[in-house]
């Protein structure tokens, strides 16, 4: 699918059922009368979307409630554009009200403190016990610890920002106090981590503020894997071309410790570096309720045959590897797709499908496919995307790049910033509208 294609499908207002079961190879028709009481933990943008879908396309007979502690989901697309006052966290915020209203979501503020397998229930923080046929986890991602040392308030000025919320907004203050004369380290986590291009986006939007904003500066990115994670063509144009004279990108750059005190960072290969703001993004794994919840759901393979601290899951449904009747979408699982909202939502539509079709004793569709589509802008008024179309292979079960696999733009151009500004509106209303 070409990315037009799939602008084009995805629609202003949302993509229609009949357009969705073509773009992601689900049946052509869901059955009718499926029952079943479903529940979602976790309002971003797989859970978000899965929660829309089954009541969309399952209709009255299942039960959707949607457990969330937060009344607003801040949107981790575009938040690099808050740093540079291209947006605001509010122009970024999005609610579960027309989830509610409009489908029939049950949304409860609460996190869960405790999951009930064999019984199928949930425990929330209120104290209320919800029972379940399906549960759906989608709490994303959390964070390893960084070697840090320091006093205590400099050690909280080193943030991470991965995730939208107060953390952007104090890193965007501290952009704002660089001077021409001052260096933005930026650390890159080993993969896999959220958003392959986002942290090389972020250098980027960087680099072009400074320049704009205050005449100079320099960005420094230590990137702990062997080379660019995404876009190799766009990044390394924009490296050594458009921000040459500001970006520095150092491949192999494993972090070792960070001094909050002498705002110092020491690598294994690049000796120690000196910077005004240190922005260091920690290696990643799933989110509290996957990694703490005793049941075994971080069980996917890791290297060296370490489990690394991610689910495992069956992707013709996202159903977990290690508790039945509980599925994992989003930056949580560990598939052979990138950890993303656009594929997120993707996902979560495999997985909606294939309750409903659970809940009916149907048969899953055995050949789904997903899109991976996203926009990175390089300079204040251009940008460049990527995008892939994933296929299940039967043979290693795992979902497989099609075509030429991951297709990247020939350039970053204003059209392409244009098409961004669509695709994110596009996205969104999908997802929560």
């Amino acid at each position: 699918m070409q990315r037009r294609v799939f602008l084009q499908a995805l629609g202003a207002t949302g993509l229609g059922l009949t357009a969705f079961r073509s773009a992601l190879a689900l049946p052509t028709s869901l059955p009718a009368g499926a029952t079943g009481r479903v529940l979602v933990v976790g309002g971003g943008m797989g859970g978000t979307t899965v929660a829309k879908f089954l009541r969309l396309w399952g209709g009255a007979g299942i039960d959707v409630t949607l457990v969330e502690p937060n009344a607003t989901y801040v949107s981790n697309i575009f938040s690099n554009m808050v740093l540079t006052g291209e947006r605001t966290r509010t122009q970024l915020g999005f609610n579960y009200s027309t989830l509610s209203s409009k489908y029939g979501v049950k949304v409860v503020r609460a996190s869960v403190n405790a999951i009930d397998p064999v019984g199928r229930t949930a425990t929330l923080s209120n104290g209320v016990r919800l029972p379940y046929d399906r549960l759906v986890l989608s709490p994303g991602i959390d964070f390893e610890p960084l070697p840090l040392a320091g006093t205590i308030a400099n050690k909280a000025k080193i943030v991470h920002a991965w995730k939208a919320g107060a953390q952007t907004t104090a890193l965007k203050a501290q952009i704002e106090s660089m001077t021409k004369a001052d260096t933005f380290i930026m650390t890159v986590p080993p993969k896999p981590y959220r958003c392959p291009p986002g942290p090389y986006e972020r250098a980027c939007v960087v680099a072009d503020y400074l320049k704009r904003v205050k005449g100079g500066g320099k960005v420094i990115i230590l990137d702990a894997n062997p080379a660019l994670q995404a876009e190799p063509l766009n990044f390394g144009r924009a490296f050594s071309v458009t921000h040459k004279d500001i970006i520095t990108y150092v491949p192999n750059a494993v972090i070792t410790g960070i001094d909050a005190d002498s705002m110092t960072v020491t690598t294994n290969s690049a000796g120690t570096l000196k910077g005004k703001v240190i922005n260091a993004i920690p290696t990643h794994k799933a989110g509290a309720l996957i990694t703490e919840s005793g049941l075994g759901l971080a069980n996917a393979p890791g290297p060296n045959g370490v489990p690394a601290k991610f689910a495992g899951v069956d992707v013709l449904t996202y159903e977990s590897t290690a508790v039945p009747f509980v599925h994992v979408l989003g930056d949580a699982s560990t598939t052979t797709q990138p950890k993303a909202g656009h594929i997120a939502n993707a996902e979560a539509k495999v997985c909606a499908a294939a309750i409903i079709q659970l809940l009916s004793g149907g048969a899953v569709n055995s050949t789904p496919m997903t899109n991976s589509s996203c926009f990175t802008p390089i300079t204040k008024t251009t940008a460049s995307w990527l995008s892939v179309v994933f296929r299940y292979d039967p043979v290693t079960r795992t979902m497989m790049p099609t075509g030429n696999g991951v297709t990247e733009s020939l350039d970053a151009t204003s059209e392409h910033y244009a098409d961004m500004l669509k695709w994110f509106t596009n996205l969104m209303a999908d997802t929560f509208r």
